[in-house]
């Protein structure tokens, strides 16, 4: 179940409730029962690195897409021929 974070508009005073999904958000601080705000801060999650993007794990073949990026041609590694294999001596 999630945690919420509350603070009160009038006493200031700051909490967290474990509360459902489904629940009602609070509404009356417990210290002075004045009118509560739900706070929200940063998420905790976030995705560092590769793999978590789209054009992270596409390759050469499959499935096409519209990009510019996913038109690219393959290249060989080597730029000059192999070497011709030397006669055989009888």
């Amino acid at each position: 179940m999630p945690t919420y974070a509350y603070a009160c508009t009038s006493c200031g005073h700051k909490f967290d409730a474990v509360q459902s999904f489904s629940d009602d958000a609070l509404a009356i601080c417990p210290e002075c029962g004045g009118a509560l705000r739900k706070q929200y801060g940063s998420i905790g999650v976030t995705f560092n690195g590769s793999g978590f993007y789209r054009t992270d794990s596409r390759s050469g073949g499959g499935e096409k897409t519209n990009s510019s990026s996913s038109s690219k041609s393959e290249t060989s590694t080597s730029s000059t021929p192999a070497p011709a294999a030397a006669p055989a001596s009888t």
